[in-house]
């Protein structure tokens, strides 16, 4: 029972984020749960390592090194000119940012999009006199939501492509999830503009075009996006035609970090700045999360309840409250194990994929590119989203998004 206690504690610090004088970091919180639970004994050394998936560490590491290319470049904020030059009034922008970036989150990562998007929201919200806060919130929810048609577009989604087995997983996250994504990104531009109905007129907008700040790394950006782009299609052609040639989803991220990393003389500085927070997060939560999950606690909880866990509204219930009480990766590390044992079919964990990422859309702690997202808005604009600013959209945004979802996989 030891680790459900620390998960309890590293739940409630996570939320408070404060202890006397000290400020926490969250991933600060997870790696202190991940000691307790190793010094403990309650994980050992060795089942703690194999814990830390390392398909899933080095996937997050190449995504995060790519996205460091296109920031550090000023690539992305200078392209942007291309994507939103065409809308014409505050109105188009919003809708043009919503669905550009949550349809970029499905191939580039919902993360990635958190650390390259905030500057293109906050330049676009300086630019056109619009508030911040409404910019940063439809870049949260929209990447959150984006992300969730594709194995590749956040980290639960992963754990549910490599973890959950599923086969052709592009081809099967699409068939499932895509039109009911981008039915709830409408929902999205929809519950902003209603929200900040007073920042989106139909006044005209005048666009112009930001300089790239290092040309070198620019052109490395542009074959970063041209790898990725080749990569994702190739792994498409594979599940879909050539079976026997499949690779991992690994590979396309480290193909995508390989250009900056390989030919970028500032390849050092590139990997100063990968998140490595974030990773020690995850890889932190992986050695908790097994550790919990060896008690067998939550197992014999689902069994002695007699529910039917495998269900598409079951596993969307329990996905969304869970999410709120665990996060949504621990909450997906946690629950695979449970459907597979139960024999879950593809509806029910693609049930589990989209309502884990959903979720992160209810409360800002609920997912880890709406921290970034802030963090980097205080820190780079002085502008920030309070809990409750985030809470008055999130919380409606999610049940809406639940809804559409469960529709659409309760008859799949």
């Amino acid at each position: 029972m030891f680790p459900v206690l620390v998960l309890l504690a590293v739940f409630v610090l996570t939320a408070v984020r404060q202890v006397g004088a000290f400020r926490l970091q969250i991933w600060q919180v997870m790696c202190a749960g991940a000691a307790a639970v190793l010094l403990s004994g309650d994980i050992s050394p060795a089942a703690a390592l194999r814990a830390a998936d390392p398909d899933v560490m080095l996937f997050l590491f190449g995504m995060f090194a790519a996205g460091q290319v296109f920031e550090l470049s000023g690539w992305l904020a200078h392209a942007k000119f291309e994507v939103f030059k065409r809308a014409r009034t505050e109105e188009g922008l919003l809708l043009t940012l919503v669905f550009f970036m949550g349809t970029a989150s499905a191939f580039l990562m919902n993360d990635t999009l958190a650390i390259v998007g905030t500057p293109v929201a906050l330049l676009l919200a300086r630019k056109h006199s619009i508030s911040p806060k409404a910019l940063l919130l439809a870049l949260a929810f929209s990447i959150t939501v984006g992300s969730a048609m594709s194995p590749i577009g956040n980290p639960q989604n992963l754990l549910v492509a490599v973890k959950g087995e599923v086969a052709a997983p592009f081809l099967t996250f699409f068939r499932y999830l895509a039109l009911p994504t981008l039915l709830n990104l409408g929902a999205v531009f929809l519950v902003v503009r209603r929200l900040y109905r007073d920042e989106f007129g139909s006044a005209a907008l005048v666009h112009s075009q930001e300089p790239v700040k290092d040309r070198s790394l620019a052109r490395l950006a542009r074959a970063t996006a041209w790898v990725l782009a080749a990569a994702i299609g190739a792994k498409i052609a594979a599940v879909s035609l050539f079976p026997s040639l499949d690779f991992r989803l690994t590979w396309i991220a480290l193909a995508a970090a390989a250009p900056g990393l390989l030919l970028s003389p500032r390849r050092a500085e590139l990997v100063r700045g990968v998140d490595w927070a974030t990773l020690a997060f995850f890889a932190g939560m992986f050695v908790l999360t097994r550790a919990v999950w060896d008690t067998g606690l939550f197992q014999g909880l689902i069994a002695r309840s007699g529910a039917d866990i495998s269900g598409v509204g079951p596993v969307m219930a329990v996905s969304l409250a869970l999410s709120q009480l665990i996060s949504n990766v621990p909450l997906v590390a946690l629950y695979l194990p449970v459907l597979k044992h139960a024999g879950a079919g593809t509806p029910a964990l693609m049930a589990l994929a989209a309502a884990s990422t959903v979720a992160g859309n209810m409360f800002l702690l609920g997912a880890a590119s709406n921290v970034i997202i802030v963090q980097n808005a205080e820190r780079k604009a002085g502008q920030t989203v309070t809990f409750l600013e985030f809470a008055r959209a999130g919380v409606p945004l999610t049940l809406i998004n639940a809804i559409i979802y469960w529709v659409f996989l309760r008859w799949a």
